[in-house]
């Protein structure tokens, strides 16, 4: 008879297509029915907080739920940092994983209940009678409020016969949230009058406009009233129009694009939590500008929003653009006037910085220039993650995922490789990370090449040093021998595990990425470029930072 593991696993199955993870003594059972029982896949990565990763990066990329596994004890506190990564970023997931027998703890158990709510992860608890239920209810509370959940499998139960497979619900899942009531109606209606009498109207979309499908109406609401567009570095190609589009907000986004965004009267933000780097610490709209934003948050998240509009995103705009039509709305004729191309455009560098290293912003230009157009980008955290935003496009939001940023932590990048290269199964995954990051997370090397194969490839900025900190606290006049890193081969590191590395000390080496990419990738290696990069050169988010905290 299917046991309580196997509950678990056929019940799961039914949700999600694919489980990562590492298997120990406390979800053996479950992996072995999800093996033998199920049609969902496993992938296995080589620490237990590369599942939750890759978990992750496959919901960014795809929409779908994924989950990851470990086992009990040490298992589940090595996820612990990638779960709190999954809870910042209100990423659905389900991990599954043992826990202490209901006898009670022993040496090498923790209370993972509590280390997971330290974390804002809920933990549901299978029985010998619930498991299928208990398993249903942990999906639902994921994907209702958009976070991580544990599911624990006690080890004295994992094995127990279960007897049949009940017929357990579907997962109820709320409507999207739509403003009710005479406030709202009236805060709709002042939206839609500041943007109908707007003479310099600006939009703005983060993740929650493309989480709810809010592209479309949202283009309409710019076209009916003229509006310049941008997104936040979550949220980028929300809007279909690319040629009044700014790009990216906050301190990625261009220098005379944020100069734009200065110049609006009115500026409207849907589906962004304007958090202080999209804010620009407060700088990135003018003190006149009349600033209104949408989102489901209880209230607004800006003290500079003077409006605010509780709602999903999508539902919001709808009804923003029969408002503004209703109020016989014309284009302001501002975005025409506008030289979007100019002002969307980075500092190529110089090729060589003065201390004879590369110039990090003329490699990012030239790998953008060479990377397929079909592409995931991956990022892990760091200094670093200026280049890619700022220098690799994307087609839309599920094509760049910054995995360890809502935590400000690194060491997430090698892991979120396979989970985007499963998710987007014909797309070329890009992985951005750093020196510290890259050792950090180097145990799962192996599955990103394993996983990727040659649609994958890593482009490791290698300054010898944690950047960040030493351009922030070496700026101080801290001592900085701690800040740096003994200049590591990361180009024979990924031989080691059967990719091509490749060190790039010249702008000329980078043409081998361009030989790769006109190779089919069934025959082509997973690419490693090892750039030996200038910490000279600080990125201008990094800038914003300094300024900030000095």
């Amino acid at each position: 008879m299917p046991t309580v593991s196997a509950h678990v696993a056929l019940t799961l199955a039914r949700h999600i297509d694919h489980v990562f993870g590492v298997m120990g003594n406390g979800n053996a059972y479950f992996l072995d029915a999800l093996e033998r029982s199920t049609g969902a896949a496993f992938t296995a990565v080589r620490h237990e907080a590369g599942g939750v990763v890759a978990a992750d990066a496959y919901h960014r990329a795809s929409g779908r739920l994924a989950a990851a596994t470990a086992t009990y004890g040490a298992g589940f506190t090595n996820t612990l940092t990638a779960l709190a990564e999954a809870v910042q970023a209100h990423v659905p997931l389900v991990l599954v994983v043992g826990d202490e027998p209901t006898s009670g703890p022993r040496p090498w158990d923790v209370d993972q209940i509590a280390l997971a709510s330290a974390v804002g992860a809920r933990t549901y608890t299978v029985g010998r009678a619930d498991a299928a239920a208990t398993t249903v209810i942990a999906i639902e509370h994921a994907l209702t409020y958009r976070v991580p959940t544990v599911l624990a499998i006690p080890y004295d139960v994992a094995s127990r016969d279960a007897g049949p497979l009940p017929e357990a619900p579907a997962p109820r899942l709320p409507a999207p949230l739509s403003p009710a009531g005479p406030f709202a109606r009236g805060a709709i209606d002042d939206l839609a009058a500041a943007l109908s009498a707007a003479q310099r109207p600006f939009l703005l979309a983060g993740r929650g406009a493309w989480i709810s499908g809010a592209g479309e109406a949202l283009g309409q609401v710019a076209d009916a009233v003229g509006a310049l567009t941008a997104s936040t570095a979550l949220g980028r190609g929300v809007f279909p129009r690319a040629e009044y589009d700014l790009g990216v907000t906050g301190g990625f986004g261009a220098e005379g694009a944020m100069e734009l965004v200065r110049a609006a009267d009115v500026a409207v933000v849907f589906g962004a939590s304007l958090n202080q780097f999209t804010m620009r610490f407060g700088d990135l709209f003018a003190p006149g500008t009349k600033v209104f934003q949408v989102d489901v948050a209880p209230a607004a998240t800006h003290p500079h929003v003077g409006g605010y509009v509780r709602g999903d995103a999508a539902v919001v705009a709808r009804e923003v653009l029969a408002a503004v039509r209703a109020q016989g709305a014309a284009p302001s004729g501002w975005r025409e006037t506008a030289d979007v191309a100019a002002a969307r455009a980075y500092d190529p560098g110089e090729g060589l910085a003065p201390d004879g290293r590369l110039d990090p912003r003329s490699v990012a230009a030239r790998i953008g220039e060479l990377l397929p157009d079909d592409r995931v980008v991956v990022s892990d955290g760091g200094h670093f993650i200026g280049w890619a935003n700022m220098y690799w496009p994307v087609a839309s939001p599920d094509r760049m995922m910054m995995i360890g940023t809502a935590f400000q932590s690194i060491g997430l990048g090698f892991p979120s490789v396979a989970g985007a290269a499963l998710a987007q199964p014909d797309a070329t995954v890009v992985l951005t990370t750093g020196d510290g990051g890259g050792l950090m997370a180097l145990a799962d090397l192996e599955t990103a090449v394993r996983v990727a194969g040659g649609r994958g490839i890593a482009v490791v900025w290698n300054d010898a040093a944690y950047g960040a900190e030493v351009h922030l606290y070496g700026l101080k006049g801290l001592a900085e021998d701690p800040m740096r890193i003994p200049e590591v081969d990361f180009a024979a590191l990924a031989a080691g595990v059967g990719a091509e590395g490749v060190v790039v000390r010249s702008m000329a080496d980078l043409d081998r990425l361009a030989a790769w990419a006109a190779q089919d990738a069934a025959s082509r290696p997973f690419l490693l470029l090892d750039c030996r990069i200038s910490g000279a050169v600080v990125a201008p988010y990094q800038e914003e930072i300094i300024r900030v905290n000095s």
